[in-house]
Order: C-alpha cells, then sequence, then structure tokens
C-alpha cells in the first residue's frame, strides 16, 4: 500500500522551503493531506461571495496526486490486483477530480458573474490563475460587443455606456458587484480574541478556536484570507 501513502502526503512534506505567509495557518495545516485543503478551498469558495485567491502550488500538488493514481491504476489493470484495492483506488481518485473540477468550476461562474467588476480591479485581477485572467478578458471583451451590438447602439446619446446608466451618473453602476456585506457562516481555527467588526468599534466579538459564527463577510473577509477562519 506504498501508493496509497505516496497519494496522502501532506502539505508539510511539499512545502519544505516554502513556508506558507500566515504562520497560524502552517501551524494548523502542518498535518492535513492535501486532499482536506482543497477540500477547504472548495468550501472557502462556495460560501464566499466574492472570488478568492488562487491556490496554484496546491492545484499543481493536486494534479500531480491524480496524474500518480491514473499511473496507478493502469499498473493495476497490468498486473491483475484485487479488485477491492482497485476500487479503493479508483474511489480516491473519484473523490478528488469532483473536488478538482467543482473548485474551478465555482470559481469560472463567479469570473462570468462578475466579469466587468474584476477586470477594472488589479487586486481582484492578482487573485486569479494566469488561464482564468485569460477567461475574464475574453468574457469582458465578448459581453461589451454583445451589448454595444444587440443594445447600446440603439439607445440615445447618454445613455449608451455598458458600465453607467447615464452621463449624470458618478460612478460605475451598471457593473454587478458582489455583496460582501451577506452574511457568512464560519468557524474560528484559533484565537483571534476581541475582533471588531464594524469600521467605528461599536461591534466586537471575542472569536474562541473551533467556536461557530454567523458574521458579515466583508469583516472577516482578511480572517479568511489569513487562514485564521474557514467558512462553512
Amino acid at each position: 500500500m506504498a501508493a496509497v501513502d505516496t497519494f496522502l502526503f501532506t502539505s508539510e512534506s511539499v512545502n519544505e522551503g516554502h513556508p506558507d505567509k500566515s504562520a497560524v495557518a502552517s501551524a494548523a495545516e502542518a498535518a492535513t493531506t492535501d486532499v482536506e485543503l482543497l477540500k477547504r478551498a472548495w468550501r472557502n469558495e462556495k460560501a464566499a461571495p466574492e472570488i478568492l485567491r488562487f491556490d496554484s502550488p496546491l492545484v499543481s500538488r493536486v494534479r500531480e496526486q491524480i496524474q500518480l493514481l491514473e499511473e496507478t491504476l493502469d499498473d493495476f489493470a497490468d498486473s491483475g490486483v484485487d479488485d477491492l484495492v482497485v476500487s479503493l483506488y479508483q474511489m480516491d481518485l473519484d473523490r478528488t477530480l469532483f473536488l478538482l473540477r467543482s473548485y474551478l468550476r465555482l470559481r469560472l461562474q463567479k469570473i462570468e458573474k462578475y466579469t466587468m467588476h474584476i477586470s477594472r480591479s488589479d487586486d481582484l485581477l492578482s487573485r486569479l490563475s494566469l488561464q482564468e485572467c485569460r477567461f475574464a478578458k475574453s468574457c469582458s471583451e465578448i459581453m461589451e460587443k454583445h451589448l454595444e451590438q444587440s443594445v447600446l447602439s440603439k439607445l440615445p446619446y447618454g445613455y449608451d455606456s455598458v458600465t453607467r446608466q447615464s452621463l449624470s451618473s458618478t460612478e460605475d453602476d451598471m457593473v454587478p458587484e458582489p455583496q460582501l456585506d451577506t452574511f457568512v457562516f464560519c468557524k474560528t481555527k484559533s484565537d483571534v480574541g476581541a475582533f471588531q467588526l464594524d469600521d467605528i468599534g461599536e461591534e466586537v466579538v471575542d472569536l474562541v478556536a473551533n467556536d461557530l459564527y454567523v458574521l458579515r463577510y466583508k469583516s472577516i473577509k482578511g480572517l479568511v484570507e489569513g487562514g485564521q477562519i474557514d467558512l462553512i
């Protein structure tokens, strides 16, 4: 069963020389498999109203594991390994493929929905992979061209903007944006202590490790990005 041990290697063994930016997250993930890390990234992406940062190293490692499992299953087919063992490996492969595809699909759906908003923000563009950046650019160009040909070219001057309702608009009020004030379920991974939920300090909550909370995403997005809180 050496191949199983190889497949279920931990993030610690593959990240040597590449320490995580968050010391808290590194300590918690020291004995976590890449499949579990992918599941966590998938849950966070699914629950977050905005697109999160693409975890390129994790996705690369998972793809390598998928390739390893596929090669192992091919070897099993040639060597007549017991069907039960083969089914266990196939189950691991199917589970990992589902998680990876679902994670990537969630991100593409957000890019499609908020393509104009993302395309106008350097911060949001920096969260995408190279392939996602190309996809976002393509979506934005296709959408603008379609709207121009089908609708905007037929509207009077002053109302023919893709991003603004009229010339009197002072901001891009026609660009869909994620609702960061949405309430989300979350779980703390470590003691955060007294945490300010608003800009003026009137709302403070004591965040204790492993407790569940329902909070506005906007107030905790920094903790999510830092790996101190998981969305559920």
